[in-house]
């Protein structure tokens, strides 16, 4: 059974070892306080080490046939099958996710390895006519090489997966540093699972550190082709700025602000439904999160009456509890700053129809409504249990407030008239955006990814491919070219 004890270690090269740094990263249980591991971080270094492990090993890997990749993505999924209860309870304990959130996690795992097994053998070449005669151009499609993957506290062990399983699959060998809060769930315990998967030495490589130890060592070092980071728009700005100044391939998988919007003519019951687990999710610390909720001024009273209603029914506490719907924040730093935005937002006039207490790092659904169009409550991700109802007046303000945002991730329209919910969500600024469900889906096989400062790139299917591989041309001349001179 898999510990905090035992995870608690850089894995570099296929090696357990402490880190060499002078401190510790203490991970704590973010509802209880109880301290689960100490790791020392990993220096610039061993940063340097699992790069040059990862660039050995990773030319043989390439040349493996991809029928055994795929076997090894074949058993990783099996021991995330078996372990699933296991893995369950790491996710409760590190992230003070609910055992609905953990199941919801694992579930997305699981499905994002069964993709990863097709994408194993689905990088596709081409062959293309040429302008001269007896020439053939062939188009290869070929492993980048080594890719960072740099995984956020929300969902570690999933958006961690969602980028190491695909770049290892299609032939890449992967260097995943965690974030600090989730350092077992979003790092050592993947290269567990990989680990007993025979996944051969120095292609994965976790190293628990900080930007304080390291700099920019991690995105700056000349190994890595691509570099996959979720995380903050503000974060995820530098690393783009320290990525183009050294030629490197970014995807960024940043922050949301996203509008859940019902039309006068929605199942007003639903639409509470899914704005109601939109916005409260794993505490609302979801980037997908429906922050806004937009309601046509017809059915503004009956839909808020409703959907402070049905908030008033969510419990909160003991993320162990099957009963509890919202646990803890991740750290106090996040519970304070949720605080905080709820008090500046009733400062600029909102009213609050609902307002809960911070208990810790439990903080209780807030909904707010009344907000003054120049709060700034209104332009910010609020990675918390905080709901902004908003008013309408027909479709065009509709779509005008919910393009008001520097954030352009997700989205939800509820109508009764699908092909009318199809024209306004074409008219959102958003990578993503569903009709009559919730604003927080991802699936394998579906484009996920951002506009605006919600992020550069897609993964997931052919996107995936693109994001991991790249093309080499090599022209083939049967006959003979005519030359001019």
């Amino acid at each position: 059974m898999a510990s905090f004890a035992d995870l608690a270690q850089q894995y570099i090269d296929g090696d357990w070892r402490p880190g060499k740094g002078s401190w510790d990263i203490i991970d704590f249980n973010p509802y209880n306080g109880d301290k689960l591991a100490s790791i020392t971080v990993a220096t610039t270094e061993e940063i340097d080490q699992a790069y040059r492990a990862a660039e050995r090993a990773q030319k043989e890997w390439a040349e493996l046939n991809p029928y055994a990749r795929r076997q090894v993505i074949e058993r990783a999924l099996r021991i995330v099958e078996e372990r699933e209860a296991e893995y369950a309870e790491l996710i409760m304990a590190e992230l003070g996710g609910t055992r609905l959130k953990a199941g919801f996690e694992l579930m997305l795992v699981k499905e994002m390895l069964r993709e990863a097994t097709h994408w194993a053998v689905g990088a596709e070449g081409r062959i293309l006519p040429s302008m001269t005669d007896g020439k053939e151009n062939r188009v290869y499609r070929l492993p980048v090489g080594t890719v960072c993957v740099i995984s956020p506290f929300n969902f570690p062990l999933f958006l961690a997966i969602k980028s190491v399983a695909p770049a290892l699959a299609l032939g890449n060998a992967v260097v995943l540093k965690p974030h600090q809060n989730s350092p077992v769930t979003g790092g050592s315990l993947i290269a567990r699972i990989f680990e007993e998967a025979g996944l051969p030495k120095g292609l994965l490589n976790v190293v628990i550190t900080d930007i304080a130890e390291i700099g920019d060592a991690l995105i700056e070092h000349p190994v890595p082709k691509v570099i996959s980071f979720t995380g903050s728009d503000k974060v995820g700005r530098h690393v783009a700025t320290v990525a183009a100044a050294n030629f490197k391939r970014c995807v960024l998988e940043l922050g949301g602000n996203s509008a859940l919007i019902v039309l006068d003519d929605a199942d007003v019951d639903y639409a509470v439904d899914a704005a109601v687990f939109s916005r409260y999710v794993h505490q609302g610390q979801v980037c997908m999160a429906a922050n806004r909720v937009l309601v046509d001024r017809s059915l503004e009273q009956e839909f808020t009456e409703k959907f402070v209603a049905k908030v008033k029914t969510l419990r909160t506490g003991d993320p162990t509890d099957p009963q509890t719907h919202i646990g803890p924040l991740i750290n106090s730093t996040q519970a304070d700053a949720v605080t905080r935005v709820v008090e500046d937002a009733v400062r600029d006039g909102a009213t609050a129809l609902l307002r809960g207490e911070t208990q810790g790092n439990v903080v209780q659904p807030t909904v707010l409504t009344g907000i003054p169009e120049n709060s700034s409550v209104l332009n910010q991700e609020i990675f918390g249990p905080v709901a902004l109802i908003i008013p309408f007046d027909g479709d065009d303000d509709a779509v005008r407030i919910a393009n008001d945002t520097p954030y352009g991730l997700s989205g939800a329209v509820h109508t009764a008239d699908t092909d009318r919910g199809v024209r306004i969500a074409k008219r959102i600024d958003t990578g993503m955006i569903h009709i009559n469900d919730s604003t927080v889906a991802d699936e394998p096989i579906v484009s996920f990814g951002g506009e605006k400062s919600s992020g550069v790139g897609r993964l997931n299917g052919d996107a995936t491919i693109e994001a991991f591989t790249t093309t080499k041309t090599i022209t083939v001349q049967h006959g003979r070219t005519a030359f001019p001179f």
